[in-house]
């Protein structure tokens, strides 16, 4: 299903105005997308019967503290079952002040022809990477530009769908309130597209915290409603081709 590692990315998520950030005072240096995709995580737990399932930790160290002053606890737990991923989510502040971040993620979708595509975001509008321009969306990209790089964030719905005609494959990623951002990418002549939730857009960390519940030495956010869902032809015949 995946074209690459289904990658997450935590503290930030794009990137900040020359990778840097002031945090009382102190200049930190935050590369794109931050830092916990590149560190290992512990797996605490494993399942095998009925679905396949996998629990990853993360825990602040000295490394995240030179970059990410904050200390913190990051649980993740995959559950692959027939043609269903989801993906709950656990952040935890063990820090004595409120910890703003952002979280997202990057998955990558194997695509052969991508004139093929029907897509349904529920949002009428997009944000360009670069210009940093809305433009009107109506279930249409033009392929032919070097990289489609652009960010919906009034979405009007928790839902969006790809409907791959010439795999006779529609991919659903659902998400729940957390997630405000839904960002579609893809590059000319590369054989796959992202289609990405953020808890907010780029440059979020500076702004606020991505969630206010997060402050204090007791604070967590979880969320487990990240769904991906890939229907089957039948299913297609269905729901979408009939």
């Amino acid at each position: 299903m995946f074209g690459e590692v289904f990658r997450f990315y935590s503290s930030i998520c794009g990137n900040l105005p020359d990778n840097t950030y002031i945090h009382l005072g102190k200049e930190y240096t935050l590369k794109q997308h931050g830092f916990t995709r590149e560190l290992p995580w512990k797996v605490t737990d494993k399942v095998t019967n009925d679905l396949a399932s996998l629990t990853l930790v993360l825990d602040s160290n000295s490394q995240t503290r030179t970059v990410y002053p904050f200390d913190f606890n990051v649980c993740f737990t995959y559950q692959l079952k027939g043609n269903s991923l989801e993906i709950k989510q656990r952040y935890e502040n063990r820090s004595a002040s409120e910890m703003p971040f952002s979280a997202g993620f990057h998955p990558y979708f194997l695509v052969d022809d991508k004139s093929q595509l029907d897509i349904d975001i529920p949002a009428d509008q997009y944000q360009e990477k670069g210009s940093q321009e809305f433009h009107p969306f109506n279930g249409v990209f033009d392929f032919n530009q070097d990289e489609i790089d652009v960010a919906f964030r009034d979405l009007t719905s928790k839902s969006a769908s790809v409907t791959d005609h010439s795999r006779q494959l529609q991919l659903i990623v659902t998400w729940d309130d957390t997630y405000s951002t839904l960002v579609f990418w893809t590059v000319k002549g590369k054989d796959f597209y992202c289609l990405e939730p953020w808890t907010g857009p780029r440059n979020e960390y500076r702004r606020k915290p991505a969630h206010p519940g997060t402050g204090g030495p007791d604070g967590n956010f979880c969320t487990d409603r990240g769904k991906i869902f890939v229907n089957t032809p039948s299913h297609l015949e269905k729901s979408v081709l009939s």
